[in-house]
């Protein structure tokens, strides 16, 4: 059976409003505890594909709150290094935010009384999804345009992909596989990108040295 082609696709992200606010972090915890999933999935990925003009200090915007405007540098450290990619869903993320969130409060009660700091909004996101119109037959091909690929792409193809698939894998994985063992060490080296900790400028370069890398070898 031929292996279809591989469509690119381009994305954005619709920013919306759940109606949730947290002021007081006992608030927030309560709140985080109920709110459905794709609010946490936005506040962990979102802002990815956000133009900043500052690099961005907490991967996640719940460690940015907690350590600008609850001021506590502890759990906002906690909640900065957490990887959504090594949970195995959401909800896993979910509990153990909640677990940090308890025990920091437990050690310093304080925490729970009204603070002075702008409220916690909580958002979610619905994607949005543009056919490029550019279809690929062979790997080669991808490769050869790889570094030209818009941030948007790189988040749908290797990001979000994570999130539609039920085997966790990105879209290009996805594809090569169909060809056989010849890609084999290609999918292997994408499957140890971690796209969480950087730019998706960062992502795409890492991806389009990977993907060089292998045709280089190929090609000698």
């Amino acid at each position: 059976m031929p292996v279809p082609y591989f469509a690119l696709k381009d994305c954005a992200l619709v920013t919306l409003a759940t109606g949730k606010r947290a002021i007081q972090l006992i608030e927030f915890r309560n709140q985080l505890a109920e709110i459905e999933v794709g609010s946490i999935y936005h506040h962990f990925w979102g802002t990815l594909l956000q133009a900043r003009f500052e690099e961005r200090e907490y991967n996640n915007d719940f460690a940015s709150w907690i350590r600008h405007q609850v001021h506590d540098s502890i759990l906002g450290e906690q909640l900065a290094v957490l990887d959504p990619i090594l949970f195995d869903t959401l909800e896993d993320l979910r509990e153990t935010m909640l677990d940090l969130i308890d025990t920091r409060m437990e050690a310093e009660p304080l925490l729970a009384s009204p603070h002075p700091g702008e409220p916690f909004v909580f958002e979610r996101s619905q994607i949005v999804v543009f056919d490029t119109g550019r279809h690929f037959e062979n790997p080669a091909d991808l490769n050869a345009v790889f570094s030209e690929m818009t941030t948007g792409s790189i988040f749908y193809h290797f990001v979000d992909a994570r999130r539609r698939t039920s085997d966790r894998r990105d879209d290009f994985s996805d594809w090569l596989a169909g060809f056989g063992e010849d890609y084999c060490d290609l999918q292997d080296s994408l499957a140890q990108v971690d796209p969480y900790f950087g730019s998706l400028a960062e992502l795409r370069d890492d991806l389009n040295y990977l993907f060089n890398a292998h045709f280089s070898a190929e090609a000698t």
